[in-house]
């Protein structure tokens, strides 16, 4: 059974506790492996590395940290291979998506090593007599960043590569679901000449991300999950004085409007979601038809549904769409065809057959027409393959459904009308907006963050934003005067 460690001070290190986790494979339902569960002493052998390291690493060049940031993003392009079957092997999404997840997180190493651009400040010249204004960022010290099972390895590099780029050093806590690919980036790290301490990690569960939280010699939390659990962090985060960013949970609404063509806006909402078994916090699961165009949008998407192939990634090659991530998670998934049924959608398509032939936790592509406000499918975050379809009048009242729920991550619209598209992009209260585009992940030089419900704290995350988390301003004014000249002034301070 392999034993998965945690990486501190530059090393991997055995875990000193009992506590451990299980890890499976989800296309089989077999155990693969057992993670060590970090105790409080270790949590806190990792920030004091962390701490230490610090001292040394906020006073290396920038170029430096660029050069070492170069090096590990050449390092990690020649292993994308290897980082997506781990992540194929703990959370069963497909090598192909597996190797997408790859190449997002390659685009944040790569803007991380332009990060001197943007910590560049701004210099008045004779702001007063003699007196010369400027400004300057600067790292905030030892952060720390808590993330999910569905990106185990593009969701760390949202973080820490702006993070380290910045001055700061880093402790990662992953989820213990998937662990072995963010470990082994660590490793790469530690080939890109990467000193020891600057980035560590630490296996585990709630233990591991309460001492985080309540360490004193944490300054700030990055993290992404659901909702409930990102409002409890934000809270204890910033109760402890720390700066936090919380990303939660989404309920991201596709509009059809009636003039858009029906085969790609059916190609779209297959694709934004089904990919990666829905389990993506930016994954569409309510598709809002307007008007005459519900009934052909709902029979293409159904006819799409027999094409897509299930099954085990690394086994497979073909395959399209893996298992859900634990047993619990896929029964509860598909609690929601059972209920959505009971509340009055019509079921067009239940997906437990098609994955009935399977072993591990698979639940094949689910489709709810007939969806109204009021249903637990609709108000509920599924992160499953169930794909829920309301129907209304025009186009106030579709907007008006993204307006109205308590998320905000993203929402797009699917039309030929440019002038409805622009109004869609103005009036849609949701962080992330796509025209034509299902999944509107910004790319790495804008930055990703929802409204409402589904962010905690004052930034998005990575991009120019995540620039602006990971430091803090400071304003230097500035005066060398001829001695002779210096008098006694208690009046306050103005130009002159």
């Amino acid at each position: 059974m392999n034993r998965i460690h945690h990486w501190i001070d530059g090393q991997l290190t055995p875990g000193t506790g009992e506590r451990c986790g299980p890890v499976f494979n989800p296309a089989t339902g077999a155990q693969t492996g057992e993670v060590d569960f970090a105790t409080v002493a270790e949590v806190d052998a990792a920030v004091a590395s962390a701490r230490e390291a610090f001292a040394f690493w906020r006073e290396v060049p920038v170029g430096r940290r660029s050069e070492i940031l170069f090096r590990y993003r050449d390092l990690v392009d020649r292993h994308r291979t290897d980082i997506a079957r781990l992540l194929t092997a703990e959370h069963g999404k497909v090598l192909a998506d597996a190797a997408g997840e790859v190449s997002r997180g390659l685009e944040n190493i790569e803007f991380a090593c332009g990060v001197g651009q943007l910590l560049k400040g701004e210099h008045t010249e004779q702001a007063s007599s003699g007196v010369d204004v400027y400004s300057i960022r600067q790292p905030l010290g030892v952060v720390a960043g808590i993330t999910p099972f569905n990106f185990p390895a593009m969701v760390p590099m949202w973080m820490y590569p702006n993070a380290i780029a910045c001055g700061n050093t880093f402790v990662l806590k992953p989820s213990e679901k998937d662990p072995s690919a963010p470990l082994f980036t660590m490793e790469l790290l530690a080939t890109a000449g990467l000193p020891p301490g600057v980035v560590n990690l630490v296996q585990g569960d709630k233990v591991a991300v309460d001492r985080l939280l309540a360490h004193p010699d944490v300054a700030a939390v990055s993290f992404v999950g659901s909702t409930p659990v990102a409002r409890a962090i934000y809270e204890t985060g910033t109760g402890c004085g720390k700066r936090v960013q919380a990303l939660g949970g989404a309920k991201n609404h596709m509009i059809v409007l009636p003039d858009a063509d029906v085969e790609l806006a059916a190609d779209a909402a297959v694709s934004a979601a089904y990919g990666s078994s829905g389990e993506r916090c930016m994954a569409i699961s309510a598709v809002v038809a307007v008007g005459s165009v519900a009934e052909p949008l709902v029979a293409a998407i159904d006819a799409r549904l027999d094409k897509i192939r299930i099954g085990d990634g690394l086994e497979d090659p073909d395959a399209e769409m893996g298992p859900l991530i634990t047993a619990e998670h896929r029964d509860r998934v598909a609690g929601y065809i059972d209920s959505g049924r009971a509340d009055g959608a019509a079921v067009v398509r239940d997906g437990r057959p098609d994955a009935a032939n399977l072993d591990g936790w698979f639940l094949g592509p689910s489709l709810l027409d007939h969806v109204t406000p009021d249903m637990a499918c609709y108000r509920d975050e599924i992160f499953g393959p169930v794909l829920s379809v309301l129907r209304v009048a025009g186009y106030d009242e579709a907007v008006s459904l993204v307006n109205d729920n308590p998320w905000g991550n993203g929402a797009a619209i699917f039309t030929r009308d440019g002038g409805a598209a622009r109004r869609f992009g103005f009036e849609a209260g949701a962080g992330m907006v796509g025209i034509n585009v299902p999944i509107p992940v910004p790319v790495s030089y804008y930055s990703f963050g929802g409204w409402k419900g589904s962010l905690f704290g004052d930034t998005h995350m990575y991009g120019p934003e995540g620039i602006h988390f990971y430091t803090r301003a400071k304003v230097v004014t500035s005066r060398w005067p001829d001695p002779a000249t210096s008098s006694v002034d208690l009046g306050f301070p103005r130009n002159r």
